[in-house]
Protein backbone atom coordinates (compact mmCIF):
# COMPACT_ATOMS: atom_id res chain seq x y z
CA UNK A 1 0.00 0.00 0.00
CA UNK A 2 1.04 3.66 -0.37
CA UNK A 3 2.94 5.52 2.31
CA UNK A 4 -0.22 7.51 3.03
CA UNK A 5 -1.88 4.48 4.58
CA UNK A 6 -0.84 1.50 6.66
CA UNK A 7 -0.63 -2.23 6.33
CA UNK A 8 -3.69 -3.70 7.96
CA UNK A 9 -3.38 -7.14 9.43
CA UNK A 10 -4.15 -9.20 12.46
CA UNK A 11 -0.92 -9.45 14.42
CA UNK A 12 -0.10 -12.79 16.02
CA UNK A 13 0.70 -10.99 19.25
CA UNK A 14 -2.97 -10.35 19.86
CA UNK A 15 -4.61 -13.27 18.08
CA UNK A 16 -6.62 -15.57 20.23
CA UNK A 17 -7.57 -12.86 22.73
CA UNK A 18 -10.94 -12.06 21.19
CA UNK A 19 -14.31 -13.66 21.72
CA UNK A 20 -15.16 -16.85 19.86
CA UNK A 21 -16.08 -16.25 16.26
CA UNK A 22 -14.29 -12.92 15.86
CA UNK A 23 -12.54 -12.47 12.50
CA UNK A 24 -9.14 -14.22 12.52
CA UNK A 25 -9.28 -14.37 16.34
CA UNK A 26 -8.85 -10.61 16.66
CA UNK A 27 -10.44 -9.02 19.75
CA UNK A 28 -13.68 -7.25 18.89
CA UNK A 29 -15.65 -4.95 21.17
CA UNK A 30 -19.38 -5.43 21.69
CA UNK A 31 -21.36 -3.17 19.37
CA UNK A 32 -24.15 -2.24 21.76
CA UNK A 33 -24.39 1.57 21.56
CA UNK A 34 -27.07 3.47 19.72
CA UNK A 35 -26.72 7.11 18.71
CA UNK A 36 -28.20 8.53 21.92
CA UNK A 37 -25.99 6.42 24.17
CA UNK A 38 -22.85 7.53 22.37
CA UNK A 39 -23.97 11.16 22.55
CA UNK A 40 -24.42 10.80 26.33
CA UNK A 41 -20.85 9.61 26.73
CA UNK A 42 -19.40 12.20 24.34
CA UNK A 43 -21.21 15.11 26.01
CA UNK A 44 -20.06 13.81 29.38
CA UNK A 45 -16.48 13.98 28.12
CA UNK A 46 -17.08 17.56 26.96
CA UNK A 47 -18.76 18.35 30.32
CA UNK A 48 -20.44 21.68 29.42
CA UNK A 49 -21.13 22.59 33.06
CA UNK A 50 -17.48 22.25 34.01
CA UNK A 51 -16.53 24.36 31.00
CA UNK A 52 -18.94 27.11 32.03
CA UNK A 53 -17.75 27.19 35.64
CA UNK A 54 -14.03 26.52 35.12
CA UNK A 55 -12.99 27.53 31.58
CA UNK A 56 -15.49 30.28 30.72
CA UNK A 57 -14.20 32.59 33.50
CA UNK A 58 -10.86 32.64 31.68
CA UNK A 59 -12.64 33.91 28.58
CA UNK A 60 -14.54 36.49 30.64
CA UNK A 61 -11.37 37.69 32.36
CA UNK A 62 -9.70 38.33 29.01
CA UNK A 63 -12.60 39.60 26.87
CA UNK A 64 -15.16 40.80 29.42
CA UNK A 65 -18.63 40.99 27.91
CA UNK A 66 -16.92 40.48 24.54
CA UNK A 67 -16.78 36.83 25.60
CA UNK A 68 -20.06 36.36 23.74
CA UNK A 69 -18.22 37.14 20.50
CA UNK A 70 -15.35 34.90 21.56
CA UNK A 71 -17.67 31.95 22.10
CA UNK A 72 -19.44 32.63 18.80
CA UNK A 73 -16.14 32.74 16.90
CA UNK A 74 -15.00 29.56 18.65
CA UNK A 75 -18.27 27.92 17.62
CA UNK A 76 -17.55 28.64 13.96
CA UNK A 77 -14.08 27.11 14.30
CA UNK A 78 -15.66 24.23 16.21
CA UNK A 79 -18.09 23.54 13.37
CA UNK A 80 -15.24 23.41 10.87
CA UNK A 81 -13.24 21.09 13.15
CA UNK A 82 -16.33 18.93 13.65
CA UNK A 83 -16.56 18.60 9.84
CA UNK A 84 -12.97 17.33 9.85
CA UNK A 85 -13.65 14.85 12.65
CA UNK A 86 -16.89 13.70 11.02
CA UNK A 87 -15.31 12.89 7.66
CA UNK A 88 -12.27 11.15 9.12
CA UNK A 89 -14.34 9.20 11.66
CA UNK A 90 -16.76 7.98 9.00
CA UNK A 91 -13.77 6.70 7.03
CA UNK A 92 -12.04 5.10 10.02
CA UNK A 93 -14.51 4.45 12.87
CA UNK A 94 -11.81 2.79 14.93
CA UNK A 95 -11.33 2.74 18.68
CA UNK A 96 -7.76 3.98 18.23
CA UNK A 97 -9.22 7.38 17.46
CA UNK A 98 -6.87 10.04 16.17
CA UNK A 99 -3.78 7.87 15.93
CA UNK A 100 -5.62 5.22 13.92
CA UNK A 101 -6.77 7.95 11.53
CA UNK A 102 -3.44 9.71 11.05
CA UNK A 103 -1.61 6.40 10.63
CA UNK A 104 -3.91 5.51 7.75
CA UNK A 105 -3.79 8.90 6.04
CA UNK A 106 -0.35 10.36 6.80
CA UNK A 107 1.62 7.18 7.38
CA UNK A 108 2.59 5.04 10.35
CA UNK A 109 5.31 7.37 11.61
CA UNK A 110 2.89 10.30 11.90
CA UNK A 111 0.35 7.95 13.43
CA UNK A 112 2.70 6.86 16.17
CA UNK A 113 3.67 10.44 17.00
CA UNK A 114 -0.05 11.17 17.35
CA UNK A 115 -0.46 8.12 19.57
CA UNK A 116 2.25 9.29 21.95
CA UNK A 117 0.73 12.73 22.25
CA UNK A 118 -2.84 11.50 22.72
CA UNK A 119 -1.93 8.73 25.16
CA UNK A 120 0.03 11.02 27.49
CA UNK A 121 -2.53 13.79 27.20
CA UNK A 122 -5.56 11.59 27.96
CA UNK A 123 -4.02 9.99 31.04
CA UNK A 124 -2.85 13.31 32.44
CA UNK A 125 -6.15 15.05 31.68
CA UNK A 126 -7.94 12.35 33.67
CA UNK A 127 -5.93 13.44 36.69
CA UNK A 128 -6.40 17.16 35.98
CA UNK A 129 -10.16 16.82 35.83
CA UNK A 130 -10.38 14.51 38.83
CA UNK A 131 -8.43 17.03 40.94
CA UNK A 132 -11.39 19.41 40.55
CA UNK A 133 -13.78 17.10 42.41
CA UNK A 134 -12.40 17.99 45.82
CA UNK A 135 -12.71 21.71 45.10
CA UNK A 136 -16.47 21.53 44.59
CA UNK A 137 -17.08 18.95 47.30
CA UNK A 138 -15.31 21.38 49.64
CA UNK A 139 -18.57 23.33 49.99
CA UNK A 140 -19.78 20.49 52.25
CA UNK A 141 -16.58 18.90 53.52
CA UNK A 142 -13.73 21.05 54.76
CA UNK A 143 -10.12 19.95 54.60
CA UNK A 144 -10.45 17.42 51.80
CA UNK A 145 -7.17 16.24 50.29
CA UNK A 146 -7.58 17.02 46.59
CA UNK A 147 -5.15 14.33 45.45
CA UNK A 148 -6.79 11.60 47.53
CA UNK A 149 -10.29 12.58 46.40
CA UNK A 150 -9.08 12.61 42.79
CA UNK A 151 -7.47 9.18 43.15
CA UNK A 152 -10.63 7.68 44.67
CA UNK A 153 -12.68 9.21 41.85
CA UNK A 154 -10.40 7.74 39.18
CA UNK A 155 -10.44 4.28 40.79
CA UNK A 156 -14.25 4.31 41.03
CA UNK A 157 -14.51 5.46 37.40
CA UNK A 158 -12.20 2.65 36.25
CA UNK A 159 -14.23 -0.01 38.06
CA UNK A 160 -17.46 1.34 36.56
CA UNK A 161 -15.88 1.54 33.09
CA UNK A 162 -15.21 -2.20 33.14
CA UNK A 163 -18.97 -2.82 33.00
CA UNK A 164 -20.98 -3.07 29.79
CA UNK A 165 -20.76 0.07 27.67
CA UNK A 166 -24.57 0.41 27.75
CA UNK A 167 -24.45 0.60 31.55
CA UNK A 168 -21.88 3.38 31.31
CA UNK A 169 -24.01 5.20 28.74
CA UNK A 170 -26.94 5.09 31.18
CA UNK A 171 -24.85 6.30 34.13
CA UNK A 172 -23.26 9.14 32.17
CA UNK A 173 -26.69 10.06 30.80
CA UNK A 174 -28.11 10.46 34.32
CA UNK A 175 -25.12 12.49 35.50
CA UNK A 176 -25.28 14.58 32.32
CA UNK A 177 -28.90 15.43 33.08
CA UNK A 178 -27.85 16.74 36.51
CA UNK A 179 -25.20 19.06 35.08
CA UNK A 180 -27.59 20.29 32.38
CA UNK A 181 -30.14 21.16 35.07
CA UNK A 182 -27.43 23.20 36.83
CA UNK A 183 -26.82 25.13 33.60
CA UNK A 184 -30.55 25.72 33.16
CA UNK A 185 -30.73 27.15 36.70
CA UNK A 186 -27.84 29.54 35.98
CA UNK A 187 -29.52 30.58 32.72
CA UNK A 188 -32.86 31.25 34.42
CA UNK A 189 -31.16 33.33 37.13
CA UNK A 190 -29.67 35.54 34.43
CA UNK A 191 -32.68 35.94 32.18
CA UNK A 192 -35.10 36.59 35.08
CA UNK A 193 -32.96 39.50 36.31
CA UNK A 194 -31.82 41.18 33.09
CA UNK A 195 -29.64 44.22 33.84
CA UNK A 196 -28.41 44.95 30.30
CA UNK A 197 -29.66 43.96 26.85
CA UNK A 198 -27.89 41.56 24.54
CA UNK A 199 -27.20 44.43 22.14
CA UNK A 200 -24.94 46.04 24.77
CA UNK A 201 -22.85 42.89 24.94
CA UNK A 202 -22.57 42.64 21.17
CA UNK A 203 -22.22 46.29 20.18
CA UNK A 204 -20.42 47.75 23.20
CA UNK A 205 -18.36 44.97 24.81
CA UNK A 206 -16.54 45.94 28.00
CA UNK A 207 -13.59 44.48 29.86
CA UNK A 208 -12.33 45.07 33.39
CA UNK A 209 -9.37 47.41 33.59
CA UNK A 210 -7.86 46.98 37.08
CA UNK A 211 -6.81 50.62 37.14
CA UNK A 212 -9.94 52.35 35.87
CA UNK A 213 -12.86 49.92 36.08
CA UNK A 214 -14.76 48.97 32.95
CA UNK A 215 -13.27 49.88 29.57
CA UNK A 216 -14.08 49.02 25.95
CA UNK A 217 -12.96 45.51 24.95
CA UNK A 218 -10.73 45.59 21.89
CA UNK A 219 -11.01 43.19 18.98
CA UNK A 220 -7.56 41.89 19.89
CA UNK A 221 -8.70 40.86 23.36
CA UNK A 222 -11.79 39.17 21.96
CA UNK A 223 -9.73 37.24 19.41
CA UNK A 224 -7.20 36.22 22.05
CA UNK A 225 -10.01 34.95 24.30
CA UNK A 226 -11.36 32.90 21.39
CA UNK A 227 -8.36 30.61 21.81
CA UNK A 228 -9.60 29.71 25.31
CA UNK A 229 -13.21 29.33 24.12
CA UNK A 230 -12.12 26.78 21.50
CA UNK A 231 -10.91 24.49 24.28
CA UNK A 232 -14.17 24.97 26.21
CA UNK A 233 -16.01 23.18 23.39
CA UNK A 234 -13.47 20.37 23.00
CA UNK A 235 -14.52 16.73 23.30
CA UNK A 236 -17.08 16.24 20.53
CA UNK A 237 -14.51 14.33 18.47
CA UNK A 238 -14.18 11.65 21.15
CA UNK A 239 -17.11 9.87 19.49
CA UNK A 240 -14.60 8.08 17.25
CA UNK A 241 -13.25 6.11 20.23
CA UNK A 242 -16.61 4.35 20.42
CA UNK A 243 -16.77 3.65 16.70
CA UNK A 244 -16.39 -0.09 17.23
CA UNK A 245 -19.19 -0.14 19.81
CA UNK A 246 -21.70 2.10 18.01
CA UNK A 247 -24.13 0.53 15.59
CA UNK A 248 -23.74 1.60 11.96
CA UNK A 249 -20.79 3.69 13.09
CA UNK A 250 -19.44 4.60 9.67
CA UNK A 251 -22.71 6.45 9.01
CA UNK A 252 -23.72 7.52 12.51
CA UNK A 253 -20.48 8.94 13.93
CA UNK A 254 -20.71 12.08 11.81
CA UNK A 255 -24.23 12.70 13.12
CA UNK A 256 -23.08 12.11 16.70
CA UNK A 257 -20.13 14.49 16.37
CA UNK A 258 -22.15 17.31 14.81
CA UNK A 259 -25.03 16.97 17.29
CA UNK A 260 -22.60 16.82 20.21
CA UNK A 261 -20.94 20.05 19.13
CA UNK A 262 -24.28 21.77 18.56
CA UNK A 263 -25.58 20.82 22.01
CA UNK A 264 -22.27 21.84 23.57
CA UNK A 265 -22.31 25.29 21.99
CA UNK A 266 -25.87 25.99 23.15
CA UNK A 267 -25.22 24.55 26.62
CA UNK A 268 -22.22 26.83 27.13
CA UNK A 269 -22.91 30.07 25.29
CA UNK A 270 -26.49 30.52 26.58
CA UNK A 271 -25.68 30.45 30.33
CA UNK A 272 -22.56 32.59 29.81
CA UNK A 273 -24.69 35.15 27.98
CA UNK A 274 -27.36 34.96 30.71
CA UNK A 275 -24.76 35.64 33.41
CA UNK A 276 -23.43 38.70 31.56
CA UNK A 277 -26.93 40.04 30.96
CA UNK A 278 -28.11 39.37 34.52
CA UNK A 279 -25.12 40.36 36.65
CA UNK A 280 -26.14 43.18 38.99
CA UNK A 281 -22.57 44.53 39.22
CA UNK A 282 -20.57 43.77 36.10
CA UNK A 283 -17.35 45.11 37.57
CA UNK A 284 -17.68 42.90 40.65
CA UNK A 285 -18.45 39.89 38.46
CA UNK A 286 -15.41 40.31 36.22
CA UNK A 287 -13.19 40.98 39.22
CA UNK A 288 -14.27 37.87 41.12
CA UNK A 289 -12.02 34.82 41.45
CA UNK A 290 -15.10 32.60 41.09
CA UNK A 291 -17.22 34.49 38.58
CA UNK A 292 -20.08 32.06 37.99
CA UNK A 293 -20.21 31.12 41.67
CA UNK A 294 -20.32 34.81 42.62
CA UNK A 295 -23.21 35.32 40.22
CA UNK A 296 -25.16 32.36 41.63
CA UNK A 297 -24.67 33.61 45.20
CA UNK A 298 -25.74 37.16 44.31
CA UNK A 299 -28.91 36.00 42.53
CA UNK A 300 -29.80 32.74 44.29
CA UNK A 301 -28.08 32.75 47.66
CA UNK A 302 -25.54 30.52 49.39
CA UNK A 303 -27.80 27.46 49.59
CA UNK A 304 -28.39 27.41 45.85
CA UNK A 305 -24.67 27.90 45.27
CA UNK A 306 -23.97 24.85 47.43
CA UNK A 307 -26.43 22.76 45.41
CA UNK A 308 -24.95 24.00 42.13
CA UNK A 309 -21.42 23.29 43.38
CA UNK A 310 -22.40 19.70 44.12
CA UNK A 311 -23.87 19.43 40.62
CA UNK A 312 -20.54 20.61 39.20
CA UNK A 313 -18.77 17.95 41.26
CA UNK A 314 -21.11 15.41 39.66
CA UNK A 315 -20.26 16.84 36.23
CA UNK A 316 -16.55 16.44 36.90
CA UNK A 317 -17.02 12.85 38.08
CA UNK A 318 -19.05 12.22 34.93
CA UNK A 319 -16.24 13.60 32.78
CA UNK A 320 -13.75 11.32 34.53
CA UNK A 321 -15.94 8.31 33.72
CA UNK A 322 -16.30 9.31 30.06
CA UNK A 323 -12.61 10.05 29.56
CA UNK A 324 -11.74 6.81 31.34
CA UNK A 325 -13.87 4.97 28.78
CA UNK A 326 -12.11 6.52 25.80
CA UNK A 327 -8.64 6.22 27.36
CA UNK A 328 -9.26 2.52 27.96
CA UNK A 329 -10.24 2.05 24.33
CA UNK A 330 -7.13 3.88 23.21
CA UNK A 331 -4.96 1.54 25.29
CA UNK A 332 -6.93 -1.46 24.00
CA UNK A 333 -6.24 -0.40 20.43
CA UNK A 334 -2.50 -0.07 21.12
CA UNK A 335 -2.52 -3.63 22.43
CA UNK A 336 -4.40 -4.94 19.43
CA UNK A 337 -1.88 -3.19 17.20
CA UNK A 338 1.00 -4.89 19.07
CA UNK A 339 2.51 -1.55 20.01
CA UNK A 340 4.17 -2.92 23.14
CA UNK A 341 6.08 -6.12 23.99
CA UNK A 342 4.01 -9.25 23.31
CA UNK A 343 2.70 -10.01 26.84
CA UNK A 344 1.72 -6.37 27.43
CA UNK A 345 -0.05 -6.08 24.08
CA UNK A 346 -1.93 -9.34 24.59
CA UNK A 347 -3.09 -8.23 28.04
CA UNK A 348 -4.26 -4.81 26.87
CA UNK A 349 -6.20 -6.40 24.00
CA UNK A 350 -8.14 -8.71 26.32
CA UNK A 351 -11.93 -8.44 26.17
CA UNK A 352 -14.08 -9.23 29.22
CA UNK A 353 -16.06 -12.40 28.42
CA UNK A 354 -19.28 -11.08 29.96
CA UNK A 355 -19.23 -7.31 29.49
CA UNK A 356 -17.47 -7.20 26.12
CA UNK A 357 -15.22 -4.37 27.32
CA UNK A 358 -11.41 -3.98 27.32
CA UNK A 359 -11.16 -4.62 31.05
CA UNK A 360 -7.37 -4.91 31.39
CA UNK A 361 -6.85 -1.74 29.38
CA UNK A 362 -9.47 -0.02 31.54
CA UNK A 363 -7.83 -0.98 34.81
CA UNK A 364 -4.42 -0.07 33.42
CA UNK A 365 -5.68 3.39 32.49
CA UNK A 366 -7.11 3.67 35.99
CA UNK A 367 -3.82 2.76 37.66
CA UNK A 368 -1.79 5.16 35.52
CA UNK A 369 -4.25 8.05 35.95
CA UNK A 370 -4.45 7.42 39.72
CA UNK A 371 -0.68 7.77 39.99
CA UNK A 372 -0.87 11.03 38.02
CA UNK A 373 -3.29 12.47 40.59
CA UNK A 374 -0.35 12.86 42.98
CA UNK A 375 1.71 14.92 40.52
CA UNK A 376 1.88 18.71 40.72
CA UNK A 377 -1.14 20.29 39.02
CA UNK A 378 0.96 22.91 37.26
CA UNK A 379 3.13 20.16 35.79
CA UNK A 380 0.02 18.33 34.57
CA UNK A 381 -1.36 21.47 32.94
CA UNK A 382 1.94 22.31 31.26
CA UNK A 383 2.28 18.76 29.95
CA UNK A 384 -1.15 18.88 28.30
CA UNK A 385 -1.42 22.56 27.38
CA UNK A 386 -0.35 22.37 23.73
CA UNK A 387 -1.42 18.82 22.91
CA UNK A 388 -4.90 19.67 21.66
CA UNK A 389 -3.68 22.31 19.20
CA UNK A 390 -1.12 19.90 17.76
CA UNK A 391 -3.71 17.12 17.57
CA UNK A 392 -6.25 19.31 15.78
CA UNK A 393 -3.55 20.39 13.35
CA UNK A 394 -2.60 16.79 12.58
CA UNK A 395 -6.22 15.90 11.85
CA UNK A 396 -6.68 18.88 9.55
CA UNK A 397 -3.60 17.83 7.58
CA UNK A 398 -4.93 14.25 7.59
CA UNK A 399 -8.24 15.40 6.12
CA UNK A 400 -6.49 17.22 3.29
CA UNK A 401 -4.06 14.36 2.66
CA UNK A 402 -6.87 11.80 2.79
CA UNK A 403 -8.67 13.54 -0.04
CA UNK A 404 -5.48 13.81 -2.09
CA UNK A 405 -4.18 10.26 -1.68
CA UNK A 406 -7.62 8.64 -1.70
CA UNK A 407 -7.32 7.01 1.73
CA UNK A 408 -10.63 8.59 2.83
CA UNK A 409 -12.45 8.09 -0.47
CA UNK A 410 -14.72 5.48 1.15
CA UNK A 411 -15.92 7.89 3.88
CA UNK A 412 -19.70 7.84 4.34
CA UNK A 413 -19.64 11.56 5.21
CA UNK A 414 -17.99 14.25 3.12
CA UNK A 415 -17.53 17.65 4.72
CA UNK A 416 -19.04 20.68 2.95
CA UNK A 417 -16.90 23.58 1.67
CA UNK A 418 -13.75 21.45 1.46
CA UNK A 419 -10.89 22.43 1.77
CA UNK A 420 -12.04 25.56 3.63
CA UNK A 421 -12.78 23.93 7.04
CA UNK A 422 -9.32 22.39 7.66
CA UNK A 423 -7.56 25.47 6.28
CA UNK A 424 -9.51 27.84 8.54
CA UNK A 425 -8.84 25.65 11.58
CA UNK A 426 -5.13 25.47 10.74
CA UNK A 427 -5.03 29.26 10.61
CA UNK A 428 -6.77 29.51 13.98
CA UNK A 429 -4.41 26.96 15.48
CA UNK A 430 -1.39 28.87 14.18
CA UNK A 431 -2.69 31.90 16.08
CA UNK A 432 -3.28 29.80 19.21
CA UNK A 433 0.29 28.50 19.08
CA UNK A 434 1.58 32.04 18.52
CA UNK A 435 -0.26 33.21 21.63
CA UNK A 436 1.01 30.17 23.53
CA UNK A 437 4.61 30.84 22.56
CA UNK A 438 4.25 34.43 23.75
CA UNK A 439 3.57 33.23 27.30
CA UNK A 440 6.94 32.50 28.98
CA UNK A 441 5.46 31.13 32.23
CA UNK A 442 3.05 28.51 30.91
CA UNK A 443 2.84 28.60 27.13
CA UNK A 444 6.46 28.02 26.16
CA UNK A 445 6.99 25.20 28.68
CA UNK A 446 3.83 23.51 27.35
CA UNK A 447 5.22 23.65 23.81
CA UNK A 448 8.49 22.19 25.04
CA UNK A 449 6.55 19.41 26.82
CA UNK A 450 4.70 18.54 23.61
CA UNK A 451 7.97 18.45 21.66
CA UNK A 452 9.51 16.13 24.28
CA UNK A 453 6.54 13.73 24.07
CA UNK A 454 6.77 13.72 20.26
CA UNK A 455 10.53 13.13 20.40
CA UNK A 456 10.22 10.21 22.82
CA UNK A 457 7.42 8.72 20.70
CA UNK A 458 9.53 9.05 17.57
CA UNK A 459 12.50 7.41 19.28
CA UNK A 460 10.38 4.43 20.39
CA UNK A 461 8.96 4.06 16.88
CA UNK A 462 12.39 4.05 15.25
CA UNK A 463 14.33 2.11 17.88
CA UNK A 464 11.71 -0.51 18.74
CA UNK A 465 8.89 -0.85 16.23
CA UNK A 466 10.87 -0.38 13.03
CA UNK A 467 13.72 -2.60 14.25
CA UNK A 468 11.33 -5.47 14.89
CA UNK A 469 9.85 -5.20 11.41
CA UNK A 470 7.44 -2.31 11.57
CA UNK A 471 4.20 -1.33 13.24
CA UNK A 472 1.35 -3.44 11.93
CA UNK A 473 -2.09 -1.95 12.41
CA UNK A 474 -4.96 -4.36 12.91
CA UNK A 475 -8.15 -3.92 10.98
CA UNK A 476 -11.44 -4.12 12.85
CA UNK A 477 -14.87 -5.42 12.01
CA UNK A 478 -17.14 -2.72 10.66
CA UNK A 479 -20.76 -2.41 11.64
Amino acid sequence: MSSGSSELSGDPAVRGTGSPGTPEGRPVLHRGLKVLGTIFIVLSAVTPASSVFIIAPGVLAQAGTGAVWSFLAAAVIGVFMAFVYAELSSAFPLTGGEYAITARTLGKGAGFLTLGLVLVSNLLILAVIALGVGTYLGVLFDGLDAAVVAAVTVVAAALLAVLDIKVNALVTGVFLAIEMVALVVVTVLGFVHVERPLTDLLLSPQVLDPGSGLAPASIGLIIAATAIAIFAYNGYGSAVYFGEETRDAHRKLAVIILWSLGITVVAEIVPVTAVLMGAADLEALLGSENMIGQFVVSRGGETLNTVISLAIAVAIVNAVIAIMLLSARLLFSTGRDSTWPGPVSRALATIHPRFGTPWVATLTAGVLATACCFLDLTLLLVATGTSLAVLYGALCVAAIAGRRNGSTAHAAYRMPLFPLPPIVVLGALAYVLYQTAADPEFGRPSIVAAVVVLAVSGLYYVAVLRRRGGWRLSDAAQG
